[in-house]
């Protein structure tokens, strides 16, 4: 499985990226508008969960890791988790490439292909209140603001809200 755009590649997340994928779930940076601090051993349990090869069907979370094709560098991860109905979407990007457009881009490409390979026209994305460039990816990628769940998300002793974005291929 490859996804490429003019910029980027991406591909499924393999035992390779474990330093990836540890560094994108324990940055401060990338999490403190996501979630707690994790311990080493549930960032593992997450990771060995999206090692398995992918399917439609599989119930797990479809992982791929993007790179920058000029550099060949790995600059985050995206993805989604598909219930039969809509599919999750999310991405994590290193700091060093917030702001170039790489969420956006990663993001546009994998709705793309979910319609086109799998005919999925369901997508939804949950951010935490505060997380504003999260929330301008979704709504450069067609997503719509749906629902605001108040106090649903403790992060470091807060509560926020959850803001439920979607979009829908087919209306």
């Amino acid at each position: 499985m490859l996804i490429t755009t003019e910029r980027l590649t991406m591909r499924q997340i393999t035992e390779s990226d474990w330093p990836l994928f540890l560094r994108l779930n324990t940055e401060p940076r990338v999490i403190e508008k996501c979630f707690d601090q994790p311990c080493v051993d549930d960032v593992r349990a997450r990771f060995d969960s999206r090692l398995p090869r992918w399917s439609v069907t599989s119930g797990a979370w479809l992982c791929l890791v993007i790179i920058d094709s000029e550099t060949n560098q790995a600059v985050g991860i995206t993805g989604f988790d598909y219930d039969g109905r809509s599919a999750e979407v999310g991405y994590l990007l290193l700091p060093e490439y917030f702001g170039l457009g790489y969420a956006t881009e990663s993001l546009q490409s994998v709705i793309a292909w979910a319609m086109r390979v799998h005919l999925i026209t369901a997508f939804q994305g949950i951010v935490t209140e505060g997380n504003c460039a999260s929330e301008a990816v979704l709504a450069k990628c067609g997503f719509q603001l749906k629902e605001v769940i108040p106090l649903a998300y403790d992060i470091g002793g807060i509560l926020y809200a959850d803001r439920l974005y979607k979009l829908n291929t087919c209306s």
